[in-house]
C-alpha cells in the first residue's frame, strides 16, 4: 500500500497484485516484474502480445467439486441471509483441472480483455474490470453480475428479466456506489445493466455489468494505495454487507483463495487501470491444476442452478 502511494506520487509505472483479502501485495516496475516472469496485458498494455492460438488438440476438462461439499457451503449462507446478515454473497469453489496445458499456455493464447500470469503460481483471463482512473481523477467502476449461456433462446431477455439475477445486479451496484463514496465525490451511475459476451472454446456467455463513477478530489496519487485498501476485498466478488458476508465466506468455504477474485493492475504514471482476478487456474505446487469459480448467492438463488452456474463459467479462453 505505502509502496503504490510512493511510486505513484512520483509518476512512477508499476504493476500490482493484490490477493482475495488484500493481505498480500505485489507491487513491482514493470522491468523488475517481467525479470520475475510475471506476464501481464491490460486491453493491449503489457509484455504478453496478442492472443496466440492454442496447441491443436488440446484437452480441457474439469471435475468439479462434490454437490455435498456444494450444498453444505449454500446452507451457510442461506442461513446467514434468512438472519438478515447478508444480502449477497459469492460462494466459490476450486474443480480439479485435467489438461495438457500449463499456465502459462492459458495465458499467452487466452482470449480477454485483461491477463496476468505469475510462474508456478497462477493465470487468470478477466472479462472484469475492477477500477479505472483518469489522469483527471474519475474513478470509474464496472460491477459484473449476471450471467447466462448465449446459445440458450431469448438469452439477453431472460438474464435482464430475471428476478434473482436483478436482485444480484442491484444488491452489488448498491454497495459499488457505498465504496466509491468512501474515496471519491459526485458518484453517480451512467451506465446500468448492460451487458457483454465472453468466448471461450464452445462456450458463448452474456454478463450484465453497470458503470458506477465518482471523482477523486485533491492530489490522488500520492493516495494511491490507500484508494485501493479502501475498496478492497472487491465487492462483485464478496457480497453485502461487506465484512459479514467475507466472515460468512470464508466458513461456508473452507478453502483458501489465495490470489482469486483478488485484483491486479497497472498505473502508467499518470493513470490506472485494474482487474478483478476471476477466470482463473491455478497451481497446487505438486503438478495439478485448479480452476476456480463460482457465483452470487441471494435469497432467491437456486442451489441446483448455482452449482451449475460454477461449471459453467470453467471454460477455456480461446474463443
Amino acid at each position: 500500500m505505502d509502496r503504490i502511494n510512493r511510486l505513484a506520487g512520483d509518476g512512477r509505472e508499476f504493476i500490482f497484485i493484490i490477493d482475495a483479502w488484500a493481505g498480500s501485495w505485489y507491487v513491482e516496475e514493470p522491468q523488475k516484474a517481467g525479470s520475475d516472469g510475471v506476464l501481464w496485458d491490460m486491453e493491449g498494455r503489457g509484455n504478453l502480445g496478442p492472443a496466440q492460438s492454442p496447441p491443436a488438440g488440446f484437452r480441457f476438462r474439469a471435475v468439479i467439486p462434490e454437490r455435498r461439499r456444494y450444498e453444505r457451503g449454500f446452507s451457510v449462507l442461506r442461513r446467514g441471509q434468512i438472519a438478515g446478515e447478508t444480502y449477497l454473497a459469492n460462494l466459490t469453489y476450486p474443480s480439479v483441472l485435467d489438461t495438457d496445458l500449463d499456465l502459462a499456455t492459458l495465458a499467452r493464447c487466452a482470449r480477454a480483455r485483461f491477463r496476468i500470469h505469475v510462474p508456478g503460481t497462477f493465470t487468470a483471463f478477466s472479462p472484469e474490470r475492477f477500477v479505472r482512473i483518469s489522469p483527471a481523477g474519475r474513478i470509474s467502476s464496472f460491477p459484473m453480475k449476471g450471467t447466462i449461456d448465449a446459445s440458450l433462446p431469448e438469452a439477453r431477455e431472460t438474464v435482464l428479466a430475471d428476478e434473482k439475477e436483478t436482485a444480484e445486479h442491484v444488491t452489488i451496484v448498491d454497495l459499488i456506489r457505498n465504496d466509491l463514496g468512501r474515496v471519491a465525490v459526485d458518484v453517480e451511475v451512467p451506465r446500468y445493466r448492460f451487458i457483454t459476451e465472453v468466448a471461450g472454446r464452445g462456450r458463448r456467455l452474456l454478463q450484465v455489468s453497470s458503470e458506477v463513477c465518482g471523482r477523486l478530489e485533491g492530489e490522488w496519487r500520492s493516495r494511491l494505495g490507500d484508494i485501493l485498501a479502501a475498496l478492497l476485498p472487491a465487492g462483485s466478488v464478496t457480497g453485502a454487507p461487506k465484512k459479514r458476508t467475507c466472515e460468512l465466506i470464508r466458513e461456508a468455504e473452507g478453502y483458501k483463495r489465495n490470489w482469486y477474485t483478488g485484483v491486479f493492475g497497472h498505473f502508467d504514471g499518470s493513470r490506472l487501470d485494474s482487474a478483478v482476478t476471476i477466470r482463473y487456474a491455478e497451481s497446487d505446487g505438486e503438478g495439478t491444476l485448479v480452476y476456480k469459480s463460482g457465483g452470487g448467492i441471494t435469497i432467491y438463488s437456486d442451489m441446483d442452478a448455482e452449482y451449475a452456474e460454477l461449471e459453467n463459467k470453467i471454460y477455456a479462453p480461446f474463443g
